[in-house]
C-alpha cells in the first residue's frame, strides 16, 4: 500500500495486519468497498448503507489506488460514532491480535467511562490509547521527558495553590474551569500555560484530552492525589 495502483500481486499486507496495526473493522470494510465501487461522492458509510445502496452499476473500472491517509480519515469517523461498550470491545480485539497485555477490569472501567473524551479526534486504536494513558495508568504518574519539562518549580508552586481550592469544589466542568482560570489570570498567565503542568501531572503526556474532562473522569480524590505527587506530599 503506497498510493500506486493495486493489482492482485500488489500489497502482500494482508487484512489482518491491519487489525495489528489498530485500524476498525467498520473503517477497513467501508474504506475497501469504497475503492472498487462508489455512491455518488460519498466516500463514509456504514455497513447498514453499504448494504442498501450496493449495486453493480457503482463499480468502478479503473485500477484503485491505496490512500492512508484516507483511510485514517474514514476509520477515524468510524470510530466517532461507535458505541462507547463497543469501542472498548474493539480495543480489546485490538491488544488481542498485536499480543499487548489485555485490560485489567479496572482499566476497562476507566476506558469505558473516558471513551466520551477519547473517540473524537482518534484515528486509529493506537491513538485512542495515547490519549487514555491517564486512565490506564496508575499513581506515582511518571511523566515523558517532554511533559516533564512543564513541571519546573513555578508551575509546581501554581499546582500547589491550586490543589485546596479543589478540595470541596463542586466536582463539574464549570466549577472547574472558573477555579482554574482565576488562579491563571491572578497569576497573569494563560489558561493554556497552567494546562500544561496539569495535563503532566494528571497523565505525565502532552497528548491528552482536555484536562477538565480528565479531572472529570479521574475523579476528586484521584486528581488531588496525582497533583499532590508532583508536589512530593503525601496523598
Amino acid at each position: 500500500p503506497d498510493g500506486k495502483k493495486l493489482s492482485k500481486r500488489h500489497g502482500a499486507t494482508g487484512v489482518e495486519e491491519y487489525q495489528k496495526m489498530g485500524y476498525p473493522a467498520p473503517g477497513m470494510r467501508n474504506y475497501l468497498t469504497r475503492l472498487g465501487w462508489s455512491h455518488g461522492d460519498d466516500e463514509f458509510f456504514t455497513d447498514q448503507q453499504a448494504r442498501a445502496w450496493f449495486d453493480l452499476k457503482g463499480i468502478g473500472k479503473s485500477p484503485a489506488r491505496f490512500d492512508f491517509k484516507k483511510l485514517e480519515s474514514i476509520c477515524g469517523q468510524h470510530i466517532a460514532i461507535m458505541d462507547d461498550a463497543a469501542l472498548v470491545a474493539e480495543v480489546e480485539g485490538y491488544l488481542a491480535a498485536s499480543d499487548q497485555e489485555p485490560l485489567t477490569p479496572h482499566q476497562r472501567n476507566g476506558l469505558l467511562k473516558a471513551m466520551y473524551c477519547l473517540k473524537d479526534r482518534a484515528r486509529t486504536y493506537p491513538q485512542l490509547l495515547e490519549k487514555a494513558h491517564f486512565v490506564l495508568t496508575s499513581r506515582p504518574i511518571v511523566p515523558d521527558e517532554k511533559s516533564a519539562g512543564a513541571l519546573d518549580a513555578v508551575s509546581i508552586g501554581i499546582l500547589k495553590e491550586l490543589t485546596p481550592q479543589l478540595q470541596n469544589a463542586s466536582w463539574d466542568r464549570e466549577t472547574l474551569e472558573g477555579i482554574v482560570s482565576t488562579l491563571a489570570e491572578a497569576h497573569g498567565t494563560k489558561l493554556g500555560k497552567l494546562a500544561q503542568p496539569l495535563r503532566a501531572a494528571l497523565a505525565g503526556r502532552t497528548v491528552t484530552p482536555s484536562v477538565f474532562d480528565m479531572m472529570l473522569v479521574l475523579g476528586r480524590e484521584e486528581t488531588l492525589a496525582r497533583l499532590q505527587d508532583v508536589q512530593g506530599e503525601k496523598a
